[in-house]
């Protein structure tokens, strides 16, 4: 029953979120500078992630992040809806979705609002339409993030990375970034609550999520590629970047060692509750 209660006052407060996103990015957004916008992002992805009840970890590979905008192609492994959110409280982007996004309740208007850009698939007049948009923004030396799977897994095992948006990146002649995306509970153990795949709605699983106390979004900020060579050879290696990181033991960090050194080689950066 307690967990009922909480359950649908976080839902409660998401509603209100939603709703005062939507104001800012119709209100605010086209009036201020990018920086700007970026931030306002980043507050409200933060803010969303504190109501949900998720304790945000920030891992990087050898060099330390220090917080400064990730220019260039993120690719990350796609778990749950929530995932845009994780990244945008991280580092803000332009993020490429499906184009059934579009149409969820609230959510959908405030990714159109925000810059979001919505892939049709079954359409080659439409990916050739996306790869222009995001070759031209990835010149402008824009934060764009996708997801290569196309789906959401479970996450503990990696989808086929679909290689077709990447040459974007090439293209461009700009990085790739990637990006590992896990979720834990309480104990550190792979969270199940967070999973959003299958015939699972987005209703039942934002109460999956608001139900579940004690999670953790664990996202590790790894290694550039460099965008050479083949698409499909540049999906291969961030597809083994991201596989490799998500199979290495759960390291709670609790256990970081106060001076910051490395463990497993990944380096704590950020824990937000």
């Amino acid at each position: 029953m307690i967990r009922r209660i909480r359950a649908g006052v976080c839902l409660g407060r998401v509603g209100v979120h939603i709703v005062y996103g939507l104001g800012i990015a119709s209100a605010v957004y086209p009036f201020v500078a990018a920086t700007r916008r970026h931030w306002l992002q980043q507050r409200w992805s933060q803010h969303l992630l504190d109501i949900l009840g998720l304790r945000l970890e920030v891992f990087g590979p050898a060099a330390p992040y220090q917080g400064s905008p990730i220019h260039g192609l993120m690719v990350a492994n796609h778990v749950s809806w929530v995932d845009v959110f994780v990244i945008s409280s991280v580092v803000p982007a332009t993020f490429v979705c499906k184009s059934e996004v579009r149409h969820w309740p609230l959510i959908g208007s405030l990714c159109a609002r925000t810059g979001t850009v919505f892939l049709e698939r079954g359409s080659k007049f439409a990916a050739q339409r996306t790869h222009q948009t995001l070759t031209g923004k990835l010149r402008q030396g824009a934060s764009i993030a996708l997801f290569p799977e196309g789906t959401t897994g479970e996450g503990k095992a990696l989808l086929p990375f679909r290689a077709a948006l990447l040459q974007s990146a090439i293209d461009a002649r700009t990085q790739v970034q990637p990006l590992a995306i896990r979720y834990l509970d309480a104990r550190g153990n792979h969270a199940i609550a967070a999973n959003y795949c299958g015939d699972t709605s987005f209703w039942e699983s934002l109460c999956a999520i608001a139900a579940a106390p004690g999670m953790t979004a664990r996202i590790s900020i790894l290694e550039p590629v460099a965008a050479a060579g083949s698409r499909k050879e540049l999906a291969e290696q961030a597809q083994a970047s991201i596989r490799l990181c998500l199979e290495q033991p759960v390291i709670r960090s609790r256990y970081m060692p106060e001076d910051g050194s490395r463990i497993a080689g990944e380096q704590l950066l950020l824990v937000a509750d």
